[in-house]
């Protein structure tokens, strides 16, 4: 089972490595003489392609598939049989893990380390991945009525806990990923952690916890690529426009210039 977890992992990160040299490399080939601007680096985050959907669909799959198929509904039977022979003592720290990545965002900026967005857009970016994560979980809850591990209700699948942790790390993943790719990854850590823990706490099957981290993933990359029209809405500024302030001396006359492109 270790196994098993590391090896997800581990292909995990490297999928995601390959996908931030791969928008490093974009960057660099379409503005090769000059520092790319904010702006510019906003309109290929927030841009839409079928690679990002790869790993949710997959985990997805994953989680769905194991309602049913026999192998892996045996998987969740001896996954959860196994961690019974071992369960350590009920903790609920994964109460609190689930949000760590993100207070870790705003926790980075307040201290200096500047992610991709500011306070604004990274709060409206997270707000709706929050609010797409609760709007799948919550009714595939009670539309597919999964027993619990531990029997208490038929809400299992898929896990909430494991969705908004994974959401949460995607989150950290895209505002650090072009600057700090480590430093981008270490959400996941605190994901994992949350899984895992929802299984040791007998609240949640294997399969539930994988779906959960798929959808979770799901829910923030739209909800990136549905910023710029939320943005829209809410009345900010175009992320296409730029503003210049600039003093300026001609012929004795002094003053300070202001230029806005549309």
């Amino acid at each position: 089972m270790k196994n098993l977890f590391a090896g997800l992992f581990l292909s995990f990160i490297s999928f995601q490595h390959a996908a931030a040299q791969d928008s490093l490399t974009v960057m660099k080939i379409q503005d090769s003489a000059a520092v790319p601007l904010k702006s510019d680096l906003n309109d290929t985050t927030h841009q839409f392609t079928y690679k990002k959907l790869i790993i949710p669909a997959v985990l997805i799959s994953y989680g769905a598939a194991s309602l049913s198929i026999k192998g892996l509904k045996q998987l969740n039977s001896s996954t959860q049989y196994e961690i019974s022979e071992h369960q350590p003592d009920k903790i609920k720290l994964d109460n609190y893990t689930q949000f760590a990545p993100a207070v870790l965002v705003y926790g980075l900026n307040a201290a200096g380390v500047e992610g991709k967005h500011n306070f604004r857009d990274r709060s409206i970016i997270y707000g709706t991945s929050m609010l797409i994560t609760s709007s799948i979980t919550l009714p595939l809850k009670h539309i597919v009525k999964e027993e619990r591990p531990d029997g208490s209700n038929n809400l299992s699948f898929p896990s909430g806990h494991t969705a908004i942790a994974f959401a949460s790390a995607q989150f950290m993943f895209r505002e650090y990923k072009d600057t700090n790719f480590w430093l981008g990854i270490s959400g996941y850590s605190l994901a994992v952690f949350t899984g895992v823990y929802r299984m040791l706490n007998n609240k949640h099957w294997f399969g539930d916890v994988v779906g959960g981290a798929g959808f979770g993933i799901l829910s923030t990359e739209l909800a990136y690529w549905l910023y710029p029209k939320i943005n829209s809405i809410l009345g900010g500024k175009s992320e296409k426009s730029q503003t210049m302030i600039m003093p300026y001396y001609q012929k004795g006359n002094a003053g300070i210039g202001f230029v806005m492109n549309f």
